[in-house]
């Protein structure tokens, strides 16, 4: 089961979104953006916190069994060489969407897509942080 994204300042949709992909297998790798791609991505103020603090935040949860870093335009690359059985994504993306379907695909492997949760993206977080709104409940 493979998995990969930013995780730059984890949330609640994070740890939610990574134990439902470990339901989906016995072993879950989680593959971080390089900073370099965090910033191709996001832009020039991100990422907010550097690789080792992402990946040293994402190892230590309890669903996570490993955690590799990335700096290619996509996963493709580390898929072909991984294989995993599930590439999973979250709900804001469909199997279309993605650069990595066909090479996923291309072995057998199916892709997973998860539930998304609104209002809990990094962005959303940084831009109430940015904003001094502070916190907001899971209604707001």
């Amino acid at each position: 089961m493979l998995t990969n994204g930013c995780f730059d300042v984890l949330h609640s949709g994070h740890t939610r979104y990574l134990n439902q992909a470990k339901q989906l297998g016995d072993i879950l790798v989680v593959a971080l953006n390089s900073d370099d791609s965090v910033r191709r991505l996001k832009g020039a103020g991100r990422p907010i916190n550097n690789m080792a603090d992402r990946a040293a935040v994402v190892a230590a949860l309890s669903c996570v069994d490993y955690v590799t870093v990335f700096d290619t335009p996509t996963a493709t690359p580390l898929i072909r060489r991984l294989r995993p059985e599930v590439y999973a994504k979250g709900g804001d993306y469909t199997p279309g969407m993605l650069a990595e379907t066909p090479a996923v695909e291309e072995y057998g492997g199916r892709v997973a897509i998860l539930d998304y949760v609104a209002e809990r993206s990094t962005t959303a977080v940084v831009n109430r942080i940015r904003d001094g709104h502070g916190a907001t409940s899971p209604a707001n």
